[in-house]
């Protein structure tokens, strides 16, 4: 689903992702607000690449066995993952990165609005991004404050009454 501003394919300078007819039972996106084109950070289309070139491998190795869906990410034979997979693929990920297996793909959403957040960007453009109609789901659902408030105030009183290294 990763496909250029011009065109599908892997051969562009930029790359975005189209989120206007999303595979979803019942049929396409929830709201029009939520249909929307999202350019991809450089990052991101250079790992798309890779993956394109690991896909074109796995394609080769099953042979007659390939079932081509057009997908970005598929099961060996290139038939659609399961949300189970899925799942189990994503703790698999979070364990090897040491987080833990108690992780969804899910809070990788609230983990990209709150990282956007805690960057400073208005809230108004993340509620854009993710598709949200307007600012309180997004404030209310997917962001999370990363570096909570008492801790800034803590740092203010450390100032003030000075840092002496006593507990």
């Amino acid at each position: 689903m990763a496909t250029s501003h011009r065109g599908r394919g892997f051969k562009h300078k930029r790359f975005a992702i189209y989120v206007w007819r999303p595979d979803r039972e019942g049929g396409g996106a929830k709201t029009r607000k939520s249909r929307r084109t999202l350019e991809l950070p450089k990052l991101a289309a250079q790992a798309l690449r890779q993956h394109h070139v690991g896909q074109a491998a796995q394609k080769l190795k099953a042979g007659e066995a390939w079932q081509d869906h057009n997908l970005v990410f598929c099961t060996n034979v290139g038939t659609p993952l399961d949300a189970s997979n899925v799942r189990r693929a994503f703790r698999k990920i979070t364990k090897q990165a040491g987080l833990g297996t108690a992780w969804s793909p899910r809070e990788l959403r609230h983990s990209f609005v709150s990282i956007m957040s805690d960057q400073g960007i208005p809230i108004e453009t993340i509620a854009d991004l993710v598709g949200h109609a307007g600012t309180s789901v997004t404030e209310a659902v997917d962001r999370h404050q990363l570096r909570p408030v008492i801790t800034k105030d803590a740092q203010t009183m450390n100032t003030i009454f000075g840092d002496s290294g006593h507990r």
